[in-house]
C-alpha cells in the first residue's frame, strides 16, 4: 500500500514538473517539443476517455488517479499564475493533433470556452496595435500575453482542421471564421504589427485565410466561399506576395468554373472612375491580369496556367485582342518564343485579323525559328485555305506538315490532308488554264478522300468538304451522299449541312424535296440560327413560282432579325458565330424582297424595301442595280 502511494506521489511530482516546463515555454514564447508535452490521459482525462462500463476495482482506481491528475494539473496552473485552463487545453490539443489523434484533439479544443477568452484576446491585440501611440504610466497591461493569444488562435484553427478531417465542413468553416473575426475586429486597419519572430500569430492567420474558402466550397456554400476570397484580398492581412498570388489564382479559377453567378463586389474604397467588375468573368479577368502584372514586375514566378485561364476567360467575353496585348506585354524570356508566337496568332485569328495571324505564323516558321512546328503549319494552312489569294501558300504549308509527320499520327495526318484539299480547291478557282484547274480539283478530291480513309470517314469536317468539292465539280450524286452522311454525323445540328443538302437538291431540280428538307431544318434549329435557312426557303419558293409565299417568308425572316437585334442590343461586343445578327443578311433580305415586289408589280412596296436597304448601307451595288431597272 505504501509503495502504491509512493508511486502516485512520484507520478504527481513528474506531472507538476512537466506542467512547469509548459508554463515556462509559453511565457518565454518558445516552441514546445512533442516529447515534452503532457499526454492527454495524464492531465485532461475526462469522462469521454475513462473506462466506462467497467466495474472492476482497477478501473475505479485508475479513474481516481485520473481525477487526481486533473486536480494536480489545475493546482499547478493556479499556482503559476501564467497559464490558465484554456491555454493548457490549447497546448494539449495541439499535441494530440500532432500525434494524429484527431477526435481526441477535437474533444480537448471543444473544452475551450471561446466566448470567455475572445474579449481578452481582442483587448490584447488592440493594445498591441496601439503601441505606436505614446504610452503613459496609467496604461493598463494587456490581460494576456501575445504568445497566449497566438496559442489560442492556433487552437481554434486546429479545431477547424480537426472538423475538416472528420467531414464536418460547415462547422469547420465557422470555427476558422472565428480566427479572422477576432483579428479583423481587433485590428481594423490591418495586421501590420510585427509580433516578433517567435510568435506564430501571423502564420496562423495566413493558414486560416487560405483554408476558409476551401472549407466553404467543401460545405457546398459557393456564396460564402466568394465572400471569403474577397475578404482575404481586400483586408490588410499582411500576407506575403506568394500567398496573396495563390489566393488570387484560386479565386479566379473558382469564379470561372464554379457554375454560379456571384453578386458584384462592393468596393467602397474605390473611386467613382475605378473599374468595378460586374460579373464572375470580369472579376476573374481582373485577378488574372493582376497576376500577369506581378509576373512582369518579377514579384512572382511565371505560371503558364495563369495565361491558360485568362485565355479561356477572354475567349468567353470576346476579348482576344486584349489577350494578345497581355501576351505582348510579358517580358522577353518569360514565355517560350514558340508558344508566344503561336498564342498571338491564335488571338489575332480569333479576333478576325487573319493577316496579322498569318504573319506571326510565318515568323514562327522561318528557318531562324522553328520551320517544322506542326501546329503552326496546320494553322497557317487553314488561314491560307480561307483566302484564295493565299491558297498556294496554304498548299505549301500543308505539304510541309505532311513531311514533318512522316507517317506518324494518323489523326494529324488526316487534318493535314484535309487542309491540303481545302487549299487545292481554293487555288483551283483562281487559276486561268482549264487543265490546271481540273488537275487541282482532282488533287483536292484525292487529298480529302485520303484524309477520310485515314480516320475511317469519321471527321464531319472532312465529309463536309468532300460533299462541297463534289458539288462544285457537279458530281451531285456523290455530293448528295456525303451531305446526308454529314448531317448524320452531326445529328442534324449543323445549319451549314442542311443548307448544303438543300442546295444540292435544288441543283438537281428537286425543289419540292429541297423545301421539305429546309422545313425539317427549321424545325430542328433554334430561332436565332434560322436566318439563312429562311432565306433559302424563300428562294426555293421563288424558284417554284410561289411569290406570295416567298413574301411571307421574307417578312418572317426580317421580323426574326429585328427581334434578334433588339434582344442582343447595340453597342455590345460579340464573338464571331455567337448568334448576333449580321446586318449583311438583313441587307440581302431587303434586296431579295424588293425584287419579289418588282416581279409582282408592287412598286411602292419595292421602294420601301430599297429605302430600308439604304438605311443599313448607303452604298450597295445590289440596291443600285434594283434602282437602275427600267421601272425606276
Amino acid at each position: 500500500m505504501r509503495s502504491k502511494k509512493n508511486r502516485l506521489k512520484e507520478r504527481r511530482g513528474g506531472i507538476r514538473r512537466r506542467v512547469e516546463k509548459i508554463m515556462k515555454c509559453l511565457c518565454s514564447g518558445e516552441e514546445l517539443r512533442a516529447d515534452r508535452m503532457i499526454p492527454l490521459s495524464e492531465i485532461l482525462a475526462t469522462n469521454d476517455y475513462s473506462a466506462s462500463g467497467s466495474s472492476s476495482r482497477a478501473a475505479e482506481l485508475e479513474q481516481k488517479q485520473d481525477t487526481g491528475n486533473i486536480e494536480e494539473a489545475e493546482s499547478s496552473l493556479r499556482e503559476s499564475g501564467c497559464l490558465n485552463y484554456e491555454e493548457a487545453r490549447a497546448l494539449l490539443g495541439r499535441y494530440e493533433y500532432q500525434k494524429g489523434n484527431i477526435e481526441a484533439a477535437l474533444h480537448v479544443f471543444e473544452g475551450i470556452d471561446i466566448a470567455v477568452v475572445t474579449p481578452k484576446m481582442k483587448l490584447t491585440l488592440v493594445k498591441k496595435g496601439e503601441r505606436r501611440r505614446r504610452r503613459s504610466q496609467s496604461d493598463a497591461a494587456p490581460p494576456m500575453s501575445i504568445h497566449a493569444v497566438s496559442l489560442l488562435l492556433e487552437a481554434i484553427f486546429l479545431k477547424a482542421k480537426s472538423l475538416q478531417c472528420l467531414g464536418r465542413f460547415k462547422e469547420a468553416a465557422q470555427s476558422c471564421n472565428v480566427v479572422l473575426d477576432i483579428v479583423e475586429s481587433s485590428l481594423p486597419g490591418g495586421l501590420r504589427v510585427n509580433f516578433g519572430p517567435d510568435c506564430k500569430l501571423q502564420e496562423t492567420v495566413n493558414k486560416a485565410i487560405e483554408l476558409l474558402p476551401e472549407l466553404w466550397k467543401l460545405a457546398d456554400s459557393p456564396h460564402e466561399a466568394i465572400l471569403s476570397y474577397r475578404r482575404a484580398l481586400l483586408h490588410a492581412w499582411n500576407l506575403d506576395v506568394e500567398t496573396n498570388a495563390k489566393i488570387q489564382k484560386e479565386f479566379a479559377i473558382f469564379l470561372l468554373y464554379s457554375g454560379g453567378e456571384a453578386s458584384p463586389p462592393e468596393l467602397r474604397s474605390q473611386m467613382d472612375s475605378s473599374f468595378v467588375p460586374r460579373n464572375n468573368i470580369e472579376e476573374a479577368i481582373l485577378l488574372l491580369i493582376i497576376l500577369l502584372r506581378k509576373i512582369s514586375l518579377e514579384k512572382i514566378e511565371w505560371d503558364p496556367s495563369i495565361l491558360d485561364h485568362l485565355s479561356y476567360a477572354l475567349s468567353l467575353s470576346g476579348g482576344l485582342r486584349a489577350l494578345a496585348n497581355q501576351v505582348e506585354e510579358l517580358l522577353p524570356g518569360t514565355m517560350n518564343r514558340k508558344e508566344r508566337y503561336h498564342t498571338l496568332a491564335l488571338c489575332y485569328y480569333g479576333d478576325g485579323d487573319s493577316l496579322t495571324a498569318l504573319n506571326m505564323l510565318k515568323k514562327l516558321l522561318s528557318n531562324a525559328e522553328n520551320p517544322k512546328y506542326l501546329p503552326a503549319l496546320l494553322m497557317a494552312s487553314k488561314i491560307c485555305g480561307e483566302n484564295p489569294n493565299f491558297a498556294e501558300e496554304g498548299i505549301s504549308f500543308a505539304r510541309r506538315a505532311l513531311q514533318s509527320l512522316q507517317g506518324g499520327c494518323e489523326e494529324m495526318g488526316s487534318v493535314a490532308n484535309c487542309l491540303l484539299g481545302i487549299s487545292l480547291s481554293a487555288h483551283s478557282k483562281s487559276v486561268v488554264a482549264d487543265s490546271e484547274r481540273v488537275s487541282r480539283q482532282a488533287e483536292a478530291v484525292h487529298a480529302l478522300e485520303t484524309a477520310g480513309r485515314m480516320i475511317k470517314v469519321r471527321d464531319p469536317k472532312v465529309v463536309y468538304h468532300l460533299s462541297l468539292e463534289n458539288a462544285e465539280q457537279r458530281k451531285l450524286d456523290a455530293a448528295l451522299y456525303y451531305a446526308k452522311y454529314f448531317i448524320k454525323l452531326e445529328g442534324g445540328s449543323s445549319v451549314k449541312g442542311w443548307l448544303l443538302l438543300t442546295r444540292i437538291l435544288s441543283a438537281q431540280k428537286r425543289f419540292k424535296d429541297a423545301e421539305a428538307v429546309i422545313n425539317a431544318a427549321i424545325d430542328q434549329t433554334g430561332k436565332w440560327d434560322q436566318g439563312e435557312l429562311l432565306r433559302t426557303k424563300a428562294k426555293l419558293q421563288i424558284a417554284r413560282g410561289r411569290l406570295k409565299q416567298a413574301v411571307e417568308t421574307y417578312t418572317h425572316l426580317l421580323a426574326v432579325l429585328q427581334v434578334q437585334r433588339k434582344s442582343f442590343g447595340s453597342g455590345n461586343k460579340f464573338l464571331k458565330g455567337s448568334g448576333y445578327p449580321d446586318r449583311s443578311l438583313e441587307l440581302d433580305a431587303w434586296h431579295d424582297l424588293a425584287y419579289v415586289y418588282i416581279s409582282l408589280s408592287r412598286w411602292h412596296e419595292a421602294e420601301i424595301c430599297l429605302s430600308k436597304s439604304r438605311a443599313i448601307s448607303p452604298y450597295s451595288a445590289a440596291r443600285c442595280h434594283a434602282m437602275g431597272m427600267p421601272i425606276f
